[in-house]
């Protein structure tokens, strides 16, 4: 995508509403060193754009007439790998996933219908995600282009829940924290383990409130493990893995029949930190000790490094993404840098040392 010293950020809007091209490019063209190089009404407009103008960033409305925005994903990704950040109403929540799954970068939830004055609101993310966007490598848009074709190719596992015997309140646990470009590693790695998992999993993934139900109903349906959004004290089980509420921290307590979630709300803190990975990583530890495992995946920023550096200290196992195979380096990076990683490697190595893990702790 974009080179580090690039001096203007290239943006190509799509959306099949005049009133929302004209607010999400007069929003972007207020941020400086962003030039909105195009405007486009549908998915066969944006690619014959995405060719002349070559940007840097794309926003992109889903539902489109003549190409919707789901096949201009996929040509996009097959013939030129660009940034896109997904701009969605709260109501298809499961169409966010499939653009992800797709090699969509990020989303922004839109605040209301699909044309509203409310769309103003959402200026402030639209800032922070750009920003995000300045600091990708021609060889991160690439890796989601990589990764949704992997995704693409994984047989779907969901089906294989039917028949799972009877769970047990788990005595290991694998804690997983993750930001941008975090549901496609998350899903790959679920992808890779089996349904009788004889461990619970218990993930962070940064992300706004109401998205993280269909999160975990998307993975449920194409996973082998049952998956579930975590709800204040639910017992954790043995294969199944739980996703942290959006706009609430997930942490673990001991209840009376084992280990149990709490929920507890994060009001006024953006998705880009919540749920938090290290208090997740913290309870984890006063629970599990030496039986947890942590993984820190794709992600901007620090989440997940002191929990991390906590559970490192109680003997539990710590395992990082490469970061450089990761689409964001920050979250592994950091806990790297901070000397608390036991072993760092793609998302299939970190699967095999999840599972070497959980043979070792369940003996």
């Amino acid at each position: 995508m974009n080179d580090p010293t690039i001096e203007r950020l290239r943006v190509l809007v799509v959306d099949d509403s005049a009133f929302n091209r004209q607010t999400l490019a007069g929003m972007l063209e207020r941020l400086p060193g962003v030039e909105v190089v195009g405007r486009a009404t549908n998915g066969k407009e944006a690619l014959r754009l995405v060719f002349d103008l070559r940007p840097h960033l794309i926003t992109l409305d889903l539902e489109m007439p003549e190409i919707d925005g789901f096949a201009f994903l996929r040509l996009l990704m097959q013939r030129r790998p660009t940034a896109v950040l997904v701009v969605s109403n709260h109501s298809a929540r499961d169409d966010v996933f499939r653009a992800l799954e797709l090699g969509a970068l990020d989303f922004i939830a839109k605040p209301g219908s699909d044309v509203s004055p409310e769309l103003r609101s959402i200026e402030r993310e639209l800032v922070a995600k750009v920003e995000l966007v300045r600091r990708l490598q021609v060889v991160q848009v690439q890796r989601l282009h990589e990764r949704a074709a992997a995704l693409q190719r994984a047989p779907s596992g969901g089906a294989a829940n039917v028949g799972v015997g009877p769970r047990a309140p788990s005595r290991v646990a694998v804690a997983i924290a993750a930001s941008t470009g975090g549901p496609p590693a998350v899903q790959h790695v679920l992808g890779l383990l089996p349904r009788d998992l004889g461990a619970t999993v218990l993930i962070a993934q940064h992300m706004p409130a109401r998205f993280t139900r269909a999160f975990a109903e998307r993975l449920d349906r194409v996973v082998p493990m049952r998956v579930v959004e975590a709800e204040d004290g639910d017992l954790l089980l043995t294969g199944t893995a739980y996703v942290g509420p959006g706009a609430a921290h997930l942490e673990v307590a001991l209840g009376a029949a084992g280990p149990v979630a709490r929920v507890s709300a994060a009001s006024g803190l953006p998705a880009t930190v919540t749920p938090s990975a290290d208090r997740l990583f913290r309870s984890a530890v006063s629970v599990f000790g030496p039986r947890l495992c942590t993984v820190v995946l794709t992600g901007m920023g620090s989440d997940g490094t002191e929990g991390a550096r906590v559970a490192h200290g109680a003997g539990g196992l710590v395992l990082a993404e490469d970061p450089q195979l990761a689409v964001m380096s920050g979250m592994p990076q950091s806990a790297i840098a901070a000397g608390v990683v036991h072993e760092v490697g793609s998302l299939d190595g970190i699967v095999r040392s999840v599972l070497d893990f959980v043979v070792r702790a369940t003996v």
